[in-house]
């Protein structure tokens, strides 16, 4: 009795591994909670730290994608990375510093009109700010700066697995 016991629990516990999904995490803030104003348009406008887990194992590159769909005029995208290494497992704060070490890594443009991360700043109200993290099944053919268009017309076919982080945030 005990045995089956135990191997029902090796069976469930790999199910559940089986269908983990990737996950995108950061040490700053948690799913649903508020984004720290250093990484806004009232602090630094830096990126925060981000901790990638669960890729899976037939992962070519990581992308991620941070957009505001609360904004006045329809969904603003604050941040387009992709071509990241699948082994990676940490994005340190501001990004964008760091980002030319990282070979084969590009970022996108904005809709603020800039390459890298643009930070939340919402005009009025509280708005959210949705991370969106793709494993991939190959490196995306893009120049550095593409725009959004360009981005998830270049994702269509090659998600293998997807996940999201939200955070909020209302100007001081």
């Amino acid at each position: 009795m005990i045995i089956v016991k135990r191997v029902t629990s090796i069976v469930i516990l790999s199910i559940i591994l089986l269908n983990a999904k990737i996950t995108l995490t950061s040490p700053v803030f948690s799913n649903g909670s508020k984004i720290e104003p250093i990484y806004t348009c009232d602090g630094k406008d830096i990126s925060m730290p981000l901790m990638i887990s669960n890729i899976p194992k037939n992962t070519k590159s990581i992308a991620i994608l941070m957009q505001d769909p609360d904004a006045p005029n329809g969904v603003f995208t604050h941040w387009i990375l992709y071509n990241l290494p699948p082994d990676i497992k940490w994005l340190p704060q501001d990004f964008d510093r760091y980002i030319s070490n990282i070979k084969g890594a590009k970022e996108g443009r904005n809709d603020f009109g800039k390459i890298g991360y643009g930070g939340a700043c919402p005009p009025s109200g509280t708005h959210r700010y949705i991370l969106h993290i793709y494993a991939l099944d190959t490196k995306l053919n893009l120049h550095r700066g593409a725009n959004i268009k360009e981005f998830l017309e270049a994702l269509k076919g090659h998600i293998i697995d997807k996940n999201r982080l939200m955070g909020v945030y209302s100007r001081r």
